[in-house]
């Protein structure tokens, strides 16, 4: 499909002006990394789908338009943003727990287990009754048949996904929801008087973003803000676990502030912060901020004009809504996997060559955020964006197929020598991959250095 035409759909279903992609410019062409799936083009399209609202916005802040450029192998190349970071001329700290990966069951069906984090790590262990060890964990799963451990650790809120053809996930109850569902929802949640945005330098200049979010695509998605002028706080809890290089490579332009959710005091410092935010993100498990008072309605009640932007694995509806995921797990279990190691003639699971479902599911969130943005300062209104990693893999999928995509070698980082830019940090010296969304009058560039996690006082001026 031509990246053009799937970005059009999606600007018009989001009911944003037509008239703006004729200061869109595409470039580039298919494959750009090897996969049978168009994931250059997914890669593009969501992220000149925020640059191009981030446009919009700025028109709307200074009357003025601006050209956007997405080159594809730019977009892919940030699709993997976190493979190719360097710190310190060397590699960051590993990303993958040593258990974590791909296992046959004893009835010949492929899972894959998710143990980067410690509890979900621990609680894997004790529910195989074994040592933490790879071999140990080979052993214990030969002996589960394959969706019965998955319903087993789904059940003790763990994560295991099994390997599923797409005939096979097409016919899961959870399936029908998934497809039928909108790429993302931009709904109005509240009244609120309109907020035009003030005069400023950037176009997202002013805007205030409280990101409580991990791992990958709602970090990208404050990532993708900051890279346009949004004050971007992430704020997380010292007993919260976190994946080292996800933190330096999407810490780009973000503050980082500790809040600790589970006590009284810190729920008032989150509630006022809120109150001088525009957008609020979040990215943990179905029902969990709702647990800590943070649910939509809360945060749409206690700061009328809010932006809540929600992020989920399988969507609202359906028996899987609120169970946990990844998008190695999703992948896994919606085909993809399966797909990819029938197009190269593998024998066990082949994923995507990044994690496509996550950084897409990032941008999209990036342009429903602003395109809501856009609506409250037209309408007025509180809104709510919702963002699911199947449902963005079901689009994927409905890009199509490419027949030679494993022709294509897979980019080193050497190979990329171009797209990356230096810059300090509290971690070391970063190489880093740099923004692929150009506009012409105000390039994207993050303003803030990544630091760890706390490194700011939970306050917006600083």
């Amino acid at each position: 499909m031509d990246p053009l035409e799937v970005l059009s759909q999606i600007w018009r279903d989001a009911d944003c002006p037509a008239d703006a992609l004729g200061g869109l410019r595409l470039t580039g062409a298919e494959p750009v990394l090897p996969s049978s799936f168009r994931v250059g083009t997914a890669a593009q399209v969501t992220i000149a789908a925020a640059t191009l609202a981030a446009a919009e916005l700025w028109r709307l802040r200074a009357g003025s338009r601006q050209q956007v450029t997405v080159d594809m192998r730019h977009a892919a190349t940030e699709f993997r943003s976190e493979r190719y970071l360097r710190v310190d001329d060397g590699p960051p700290p590993p990303l993958w727990d040593k258990i974590a990966g791909v296992y046959r069951a004893g009835d010949g069906r492929w899972v894959r287990i998710h143990t980067n984090f410690p509890r979900h790590r621990q609680g894997t262990l004790a529910l195989l009754g074994c040592d933490y060890d790879r071999d140990a964990v080979s052993a214990a799963i030969a002996g589960w048949e394959a969706e019965a451990l998955e319903t087993a650790a789904a059940e003790a809120g763990l994560l295991v996904a099994m390997m599923r053809s797409p005939a096979e996930w097409e016919s899961h109850p959870q399936a029908p929801g998934v497809a039928a569902g909108p790429l993302l929802s931009i709904e109005r949640i509240g009244d609120a008087p309109p907020e035009r945005p003030a005069p400023g330098e950037r176009p997202l200049s002013g805007v205030r973003v409280l990101d409580l979010t991990r791992v990958i695509a709602g970090p990208v998605c404050g990532r993708a803000l900051a890279a346009h002028g949004a004050d971007v706080m992430r704020v997380t809890a010292p007993h919260l676990p976190s994946m080292a290089p996800l933190v330096i490579d999407t810490g780009r332009g973000k503050l980082s502030a500790h809040i600790d959710l589970r006590e009284a005091g810190g729920r008032r410092t989150l509630e006022d912060l809120l109150g001088e935010a525009d957008i609020f993100v979040q990215g943990y498990r179905p029902g969990a901020i709702a647990e800590r008072g943070f649910s939509q309605q809360a945060v749409a009640s206690a700061r009328p004009g809010i932006v809540y932007v929600s992020l989920s694995a399988y969507g609202r509806a359906g028996p899987w809504a609120a169970k946990r995921g990844f998008d190695s797990l999703v992948q896994t279990a919606t085909g993809f996997n399966h797909m990819e190691a029938e197009a190269i003639g593998a024998e066990g699971p082949k994923p995507l060559p990044c994690q496509a479902l996550d950084h897409a599911s990032g941008y999209l969130m990036a342009f429903g955020a602003i395109v809501a943005l856009m609506r409250r300062a037209r309408d007025g209104g509180s809104w709510s964006v919702r963002v699911s990693l199947a449902r963005t893999g079901h689009w994927l999928k409905g890009l199509g197929r490419i027949e030679d995509g494993f022709d294509r070698a897979d980019p080193a980082v050497e190979d990329v020598a171009d797209l990356m830019e230096e810059s300090s940090s509290g971690f070391g010296r970063l190489t880093a991959v740099k923004h692929a969304g150009l506009l012409s009058e105000t390039p994207p560039f993050w303003a803030r250095p990544s630091m760890p996690l706390g490194s700011h006082p939970p306050r917006w001026r600083i």
